[in-house]
């Protein structure tokens, strides 16, 4: 009977909906009473209850008497900038109007009462998008924190100082209380939920929670009946041991569902007298009334007055990076700001002469693999050739003679950019090659095979070696041993450790956490607290895994030789081991009924698996505080679709990073390490665009992340704007790898030059051509109509001079009179030739200053 009391105040919302929509959309005007009073009358309205439908698409039950509903609040509806969230008001006659408007509902249906109470946006500013988030923040605080056992004063306070410490400015506008019991009682006083309230929480209470922000202020509004505003949400739900059942959830809440827009279409495009041709798309541009309100399925439209504050912003935030650059690089010298110093590299094979091998007494070619080291006879004597100082060796045959050539690195010579190597001395003299001359082809063949093999070994060393360069040796992990440690069992780990893919058990020890195989106990992984930079917990929501992620300082090798910066734990949270198409008792069971039942127990599934973890987390940041470790989440509304690697991924923002941590390879950005970002390939017909970030450290490589669609990018520029990012756009790909060369090279030169700015400088510098050569592609300007009307004349007097002159020296017919008006003839083109092309020029000399 409570369900469905809670089902028909859920049902009613849509209908109001509908219904305001209509009025805003035509604009109409309609007073709050007479709003209210349709959904009034729809409780009577025996049709509308046998055609609704249940969100899964269902009727309602057979036994669903409409007679047994009853109103116990309003519905009530405020708009205008006159809000009570107390609703001891109804319904009053003034009108509609948009901006902020609030709808609250109360039924009874066979003695058990429901509420209901939500808040929509009416073209909303900035201001009111992030008090509306913020207030759907605390709501959901809210209800993830009353379970059984809970005191509700707790509750309380735990959104009372979110509120404080998030946005204090909200702190006075906050309520009183978050709500009261409801059940058979419309509102039970011995159950407020307050800061004062020492009652606890019990399995199966049904409480109406409401959250809202009270007469708030709105100076940024024109309007005088918006200059105050107020947010809520009510909810009914019922306590249980976990997270609690909202029987109202049907009900959208969140911003896209609850945001219309109107005025984006009429504010930046006023309606013509004419229609006027449009001459960069070719299409008629005429009013055009859309009918798309909601945020979401207009995400390609773009606020002027958000873009404007965003360009102002990012004018102040590249100035300020302009002399952060100048004063960090105030007394750098050239050639070693932010790059590593190549040093010049010393091979030592032998020290003394006893150390050569015997096969040298025949002054052959001996291959020692022991020492990495080719000895070659020359001049009558062995001379030792250090693997690291040969380019290559091939085999060569000519006739019946077989040649060895050995090749030697040499400045200039047989070293790219990446394996560029410095020498002591680049002005000595270097043997570049040497060649040898043999009757045994087979053993040549043999030599070049274990040199190159050779080779191929000793940069794979080299390698190595320089990877490990940066892993630090960990201190040890101090067990707890007077107590049995908190423990997350049944989790898997990534990267994967050797052997077989089995389940371990993560425990929490004094100075660090523990991964532990049940395999063997040689397969275990310890993470110290001191080594930890970012901790994430990642719910299943959306997802088939619930995720306890851990970024570090500095990596680690799991394992014998996997060397990583991120390690993960989760757990499965499908269960995809039984497949009950074929289960004997589907023959006998039909309808929906066991779907549903299975739909039910995978939300209880999932939503155990987020508690379980999240609380695991919350252990592992409590136990590292004193390392400042704290918990962070992925906000997935603010995410967009890229390509970082090889595969197109979901990336989503936290408060500190940009991360991507659902599938391998993982990306984890730190805000606070990047420099500046760049939006590549930004211009009018793409549907992807790139993104790259410049790190503070010049010596990292730049990070792209690629074909991110052009629907994102006003949350990109948004995201990155609001993260204190300084960032630029252009329409082409730059070449990375020489702009960090020019940075590294001589960085306090590159800020004295202008730093960062080029690459706003050159997209602005784009805009403007494209701009100009629009104009000279459709119409001539002053300057050259005078040219042209001027070089008209020269050719008319040239035309007179020639006629005047041919009609002159024409009395004759010898080939010689044909050959001087051939010879004019051929004069007139060339001159004609060549002031177009020195035209051309002119052009493209003023083009490359305009790009300068």
């Amino acid at each position: 009977m409570r369900t469905s009391s809670k089902a028909c105040v859920a049902l009613l919302t849509p209908y109001f909906l509908d219904e305001m929509s209509s009025v805003l959309d035509q604009d109409k005007k309609i007073k709050h009473r007479a709003l209210a009073d349709k959904v009034y009358n729809k409780l009577e309205d025996d049709k509308f209850w046998k055609t609704v439908e249940l969100p899964n698409k269902q009727k309602l039950p057979s036994d669903f008497d409409p007679d047994q509903l009853d109103w116990i609040l309003g519905p009530v509806v405020q708009s205008g900038g006159k809000f009570d969230l107390k609703w001891q008001l109804d319904s009053d006659n003034d009108v509609l109007h948009p901006g902020i408007i609030i709808a609250c509902m109360g039924l009874r249906y066979k003695s058990y009462c429901s509420q209901i109470a939500r808040t929509f946006m009416v073209d909303p500013n900035k201001s009111q998008e992030s008090n509306y988030k913020f207030l759907l923040a605390v709501h959901n605080i809210i209800l993830k924190e009353i379970r059984d056992g809970v005191v509700v004063k707790d509750v309380y306070s735990k959104a009372y100082n979110l509120v404080k410490s998030k946005k204090p400015e909200l702190e006075k506008h906050f309520l009183k209380n978050v709500g009261y019991g409801i059940g058979l009682e419309t509102k039970d006083t011995t159950l407020i939920l307050n800061g004062k309230n020492n009652r606890t929480l019990k399995d199966g209470m049904t409480l109406c929670v409401t959250t809202g922000f009270s007469d708030i202020q709105n100076p940024s509004s024109q309007d005088k009946n918006n200059k105050v505003y107020s947010l809520v949400l009510t909810d009914t739900i019922r306590v249980t041991t976990g997270e609690p059942v909202v029987f109202t959830g049907d009900a959208p809440v969140d911003v896209d569902a609850t945001s219309f827009f109107f005025k984006d279409e009429e504010e930046t495009q006023p309606t013509p007298k004419k229609e006027k041709k449009d001459s960069r798309v070719g299409a008629v541009a005429t009013k055009n009334i859309t009918s798309t309100r909601l945020r979401s399925e207009r995400s390609t439209q773009v606020d002027e007055d958000a873009d404007k504050r965003r360009r102002d912003h990012q004018k102040q935030l590249a100035t300020k990076k302009q002399k952060e650059g100048l004063a960090r690089f105030a007394e750098s010298i050239s050639g070693q700001n932010g790059v590593e110093v190549k040093k010049f590299k010393r091979f030592e094979s032998y020290k003394r002469d006893n150390q050569f091998p015997p096969k040298v007494r025949d002054l052959g070619i001996v291959v020692d693999q022991k020492n990495a080291t080719i000895v070659l006879p020359v001049m009558g004597r062995p001379v030792p050739f250090h693997i690291n100082t040969i380019k290559n060796a091939s085999k060569s045959d000519e006739g019946e003679w077989s040649f060895l050539r050995i090749n030697f690195l040499s400045p200039g010579q047989g070293v790219g950019r990446k394996d560029d190597q410095p020498f002591e001395d680049a002005s000595a003299h270097f043997v570049r090659s040497l060649t040898f001359r043999s009757l045994d082809g087979d053993r040549y063949s043999d030599i070049a095979n274990q040199i190159s093999n050779m080779k191929r070994d000793a940069v794979k060393k080299e390698q190595e070696k320089k990877d490990m360069e940066d892993v630090v040796e960990q201190d040890k992990l101090v067990e707890i041993r007077n107590r049995r440690p908190a423990v997350l069992d049944n989790v898997f780990i990534r990267p994967a450790m050797e052997g077989k893919r089995v389940p371990g058990k993560l425990e929490i020890h004094q100075n660090g956490i523990r991964y532990q195989s049940p395999l063997s106990t040689q397969q275990r992984v310890d993470i110290l607290f001191s080594n930890v930079r970012h901790l994430f917990f990642q719910p299943c929501a959306h997802e088939l895994i619930v995720i306890i992620h851990i970024h570090l300082k500095d990596p680690i090798i799991i394992g014998n030789k996997k060397k990583t910066k991120d390690v993960q734990f989760y757990r499965e949270a499908t269960d995809i081991q039984f497949d009950e198409t074929g289960n004997r008792k589907r023959k006998y069971r039909y309808g929906d009924e066991d779907e549903f039942e299975a739909e039910q127990e995978e939300r209880r599934r999932r939503q155990e698996l987020d508690r379980l973890f999240k609380g695991f987390a919350e252990k592992i940041a409590e136990a590292g505080r004193s390392e400042n470790i704290e918990v962070d989440m992925p906000l997935r509304e603010l995410g967009f679709h890229g390509v970082p690697f090889r595969s197109n991924v979901y990336i989503q923002p936290t408060t500190e990073c940009l991360i991507q941590i659902t599938e391998p390879p993982f990306m984890v950005l730190t805000l606070e390490d990047i420099e500046v970002a760049h939006l590549e390939r930004v211009q009018f017909g793409l549907k992807n665009f790139d993104l790259v970030f410049v790190f503070k450290d010049f010596t990292r490589p730049p990070y792209h992340i690629n074909t991110i669609p052009v629907e994102s990018l006003e949350d990109v520029k948004e995201f990155l704007d609001t993260s204190e990012i300084a960032f630029s756009e252009g329409p082409l790909n730059l070449n990375w790898s020489v702009i960090m060369k020019t940075v590294t090279t001589d960085p306090h030169q590159f800020f004295v030059d202008g730093g960062w700015g080029f690459l706003q400088n050159d997209s602005d510098d784009e805009d403007a051509e494209d701009e100009e050569e629009e104009e000279s592609a459709f119409e001539i300007s002053e300057s050259e109509l005078d040219e042209a009307s001027e070089s008209s004349e020269e050719g008319s007097d040239y035309d007179s001079n020639a006629s005047a002159e041919a009609s002159d020296e024409g009395d004759g017919s010898d080939d010689e009179e044909g050959e001087d008006w051939d010879e004019l003839e051929r004069k007139a083109k060339k001159r004609d030739r060549e002031g177009g092309l020195e035209e051309e020029d002119q052009r493209g000399n003023k083009k490359k200053q305009r790009k300068r």
